[in-house]
């Protein structure tokens, strides 16, 4: 979309822009609600996915630099933390061959190592600051507030469903009594798991306290996709250098190009 769309079809991107943010917030909302009633662990984590990547189309529509800086930011977190939940899901399916929900509990007491890296990138995927996660759902939203603080306010509560379906998730599969016998004798994670999750775990927790490395490398590009937008004899739209009327939010907004 940022590659393509927006700089060859700047004028239409323009006009369908208010509907794509609203079927990219459905998304977000619908994602969430689907995930939260999946009794299936792989489906859960499929349909998080799509509630996040609602959040990139949004961020990217507001055509501002803080909204589609923090939709590049969220595509890499995505590909970061929702890739380490399939794969801790794979590792589940390997002990159990199967994905449904009502067949774990209790797993923190046989594997309490593999329970500890299955939270730590579940709380990374909800957003908890610190964490990758929270760096591009946090830009998104402040860039959908300075554009329309109604969009950002309905995409709000995609975090909030995030969190509910996540951790309620995580506390069937890893909490309460083991009611499967099978489950007491399950092996936790191996060397070779352990050092594929902890790698995984130190690009999560660098990206969520050194956001400033990537978002200064992709600064130039969001600033070039801008500015191919404009075409001979545009009205260019400014950046809101204020926040939403009758709001008390002070943002500032500075170019990618001055100290």
């Amino acid at each position: 979309m940022m590659r393509f769309c927006l700089p060859l079809f700047p004028g239409m991107s323009r006009k369908a822009a208010p509907y794509i943010a609203v079927f990219a917030i459905i998304g977000v909302i619908y994602g969430a609600l689907v995930a939260l009633v999946q009794p299936n662990l792989k489906k859960l984590v499929a349909y998080s996915s799509v509630s996040h990547l609602g959040f990139v189309v949004l961020g990217i529509f507001t055509f501002g630099v803080i909204g589609m800086q923090g939709a590049i930011y969220q595509m890499l977190a995505h590909g970061i933390s929702t890739g380490a939940l399939f794969l801790l899901c794979g590792m589940l399916y390997d002990r159990r061959h199967t994905y449904e929900i009502s067949e774990y509990g209790g797993l923190a007491t046989p594997m309490p190592r593999l329970s500890a890296f299955f939270l730590f990138v579940t709380l990374s995927s909800l957003g908890l600051p610190i964490l990758n996660g929270f760096v591009g759902e946090y830009l998104i939203l402040l860039g959908t507030y300075v554009a329309n603080w109604k969009w950002a306010t309905w995409a709000a509560l995609g975090v909030i469903l995030s969190a509910c379906y996540l951790l309620w998730a995580y506390q069937r599969v890893f909490f309460g009594e083991v009611t499967v016998e099978k489950n007491r004798t399950l092996p936790d994670a191996s060397a070779r798991e352990r050092g594929i999750l902890f790698a995984m775990a130190v690009i999560t927790l660098w990206m969520g306290v050194g956001s400033t490395y990537l978002t200064r490398r992709t600064a130039t590009a969001t600033d070039t996709i801008r500015q191919q937008m404009v075409r001979p004899g545009d009205v260019v739209p400014q950046e809101a250098a204020r926040p939403a009327e009758n709001s008390s939010v002070k943002i500032s907004l500075e170019r990618s190009g001055t100290r």
